[in-house]
């Protein structure tokens, strides 16, 4: 009988562990069929994808439903970003998200715009309490957009735990058919150590495969000794879509042994930049072909590997063979297999690589700083993944730090004594990164006394330029002196040269009104429907100011019928 109870106690307790989030509890937050154009953990710059990005038809204004009943917790509007983003708190301690919207329910966006107008703000950031807007399971709660950082119109769709860790939404049941295998479109071999090579070469190497009837991908032999790893380009594709969208797992079998795994189901925000020690950032910076390795190196703190055997490195041994074999997966259990044919063989490295030795050798665990004439460049410890040979050089007012081939976990700073320019125009001096086009982009610029500084994870070339241009402010729907009875919306598009606008305001009569800025269009929009305006005749005053302070301000009337 004991028996009988712990079997079926840890039965249960397996069982409970498999099902460990609710699969009935969310509904689907869009009424269309789902089509994604973006999976949870897919591989973004510098980040995992945090949620499910649902297609809207190309088109915005779709009605967005709440996943389940629960309170309104956090709004954001942001002009990059998630845009326009709603988080709502459920009963069960899950949140979940909808962001890139176009604008909110009425009871919703009655809340924020009064909130709006009483800050004078269009971004703002607010935490309602819980009892101010409830909603119901299925309750429209916005509609669908393309506001922040978005690409096009979409809705993208979280659900995080109570640590606000995300999770991906179809554990819980929100269905998306998929029927088509991961692609595997490249394959790679590295050399760890003086004495490790595959085919007589310690440099990275490309596999050859072809697909075999079932499928499988199979890679010409190669032959190796010491130390090697493996990493595959890979993509999925959804039902319906022509997106490369991320995989579900990755698997590494050692004659049948698995010796490498990880799976993308949740994580943390404060562990995703680590995403750029997954992949090869350097392949990634020269063929933008993102390489996922099939190993864990020192650096890589990522919390979603499993089954490791000397964190997925492969130490051949002369004479023996071995059957390596990466398996590719998608939450659907669709999966894609390469199998690669290893021959140890011992024998001298001909084609050795190559390693550039520059006077700046930065070990990661360690403070560094370079310091030349009136430049200063400081590098906290763990900046770098792994001890660099760094490129510096200093030369006709361009600071040039070796390049984007090198990913930086945190923030370095880059501080110009500008003591020799006049006072006034030290204002209006900014510190901007150099394209290899020659175009420059406006680095967030701080001063403390004579001195710009900026912090930056983007290594490459940087400079100080001067702004003296003031923003641009144009009128896009209307003119001067015009009726606009008729009218819903004023439109003006409203754009800087170089250091970017760092602030703007909008009054009719004198009183502040909220003007939208879609940052990607450059344009501000008032709704007349905002605010009720007295009488006939209207002065319409839009300021602009960029980030040196220097301001224009446009100024019309116009008329409108009460």
């Amino acid at each position: 009988m004991g028996r009988l109870f712990l079997l079926f106690f840890f039965s249960v307790s397996t069982l409970v562990a498999q099902t460990k989030y609710p699969e009935e509890y969310f509904v689907k937050p869009l009424k269309i069929p789902l089509i994604l154009s973006g999976t949870f953990g897919e591989l973004r710059s510098n980040h995992f994808h945090s949620g499910l990005d649902i297609k809207t038809q190309q088109r915005v204004g779709l009605n967005v439903h709440a996943s389940a009943q629960g309170y309104v917790s956090r709004i954001k509007i942001a002009h990059w970003g998630y845009g326009k983003a709603l988080y709502i708190t459920h009963p069960n301690g899950y949140t979940s998200v909808y962001a890139h919207l176009k604008k909110f329910s009425p009871k919703i966006e009655a809340y924020v715009k009064k909130q709006q107008y009483l800050k004078e703000s269009f971004t703002i950031h607010l935490f309602p309490e819980k009892e101010e807007l409830l909603v119901e399971k299925d309750e429209v709660v916005a509609f669908s957009g393309n506001t922040g950082g978005s690409g096009g119109p979409h809705l993208h769709f979280e659900i995080r735990d109570g640590k606000a860790n995300p999770i991906n939404p179809m554990f819980f049941g929100i269905e998306i058919p998929d029927t088509k295998i991961p692609e595997i479109r490249a394959g790679v071999v590295y050399s760890f150590g003086d004495s490790s090579q595959v085919n007589k070469s310690n440099k990275i190497k490309e596999l050859h495969f072809k697909k075999q009837t079932n499928g499988t991908l199979v890679a010409e032999q190669i032959e190796a000794y010491g130390t090697i790893g493996f990493g595959i380009n890979v993509v999925d594709k959804q039902n319906g879509a022509l997106n490369n969208n991320g995989i579900f797992s990755l698997d590494m079998s050692v004659n049948g042994k698995t010796v490498y795994h990880h799976t993308i189901d949740t994580y943390s925000f404060s562990e995703t930049r680590y995403l750029n020690v997954l992949i090869d950032y350097e392949r990634y910076y020269l063929k933008r072909q993102r390489i996922q390795k099939c190993f864990v190196e020192p650096a890589n703190k990522l919390s979603v590997y499993s089954n490791l055997i000397n964190n997925g490195f492969l130490n051949v041994k002369d004479g023996l063979s071995y059957t390596v074999k990466i398996t590719a997966k998608d939450f659907k259990g669709n999966t894609r297999s390469l199998i690669i044919p290893v021959k140890g063989k011992k024998g001298d490295v001909l084609v050795k690589k190559q390693i550039t030795r520059t006077p700046y050798y930065f070990k990661a665990n360690v403070f560094n700083k370079i310091m030349q004439d009136n430049v200063t460049i400081a590098f906290p410890k763990q900046s770098f993944y792994n001890d660099v040979y760094f490129n510096f050089d200093y030369k006709d007012s361009i600071v040039s730090l070796h390049d984007q081939s090198i990913p930086l976990h945190k923030n370095f700073t880059l501080t110009f004594d500008a003591s020799k320019y006049p006072e006034e125009e030290r204002k209006q001096l900014i510190i901007a990164r150099k394209n290899k086009k020659g175009k420059l982009y406006y680095s967030n610029t701080r001063r403390k006394e004579h001195k710009l500084y900026t912090l930056s994870k983007t290594l490459g070339d940087y400079t100080l330029a001067l702004d003296t241009i003031q923003p641009k402010i144009i009128p896009a729907n209307f003119k001067n002196n015009q009726w606009l009875t008729k009218y819903r919306y004023l439109k003006l598009k409203i754009s800087d040269n170089l250091s970017g606008i760092k602030r703007y305001r909008g009054e009719i009569d004198g009183k502040w009104i909220l003007l939208e800025y879609d940052a990607k269009k450059n344009l501000l929009t008032y709704d007349f429907n905002d605010i009720k305006l007295e009488g006939n005749k209207h002065t319409l005053k839009v300021t602009a100011i960029d980030n040196v302070n220097n301001t224009n301000v446009y100024i019309a009337t116009f008329y409108r019928k009460k």
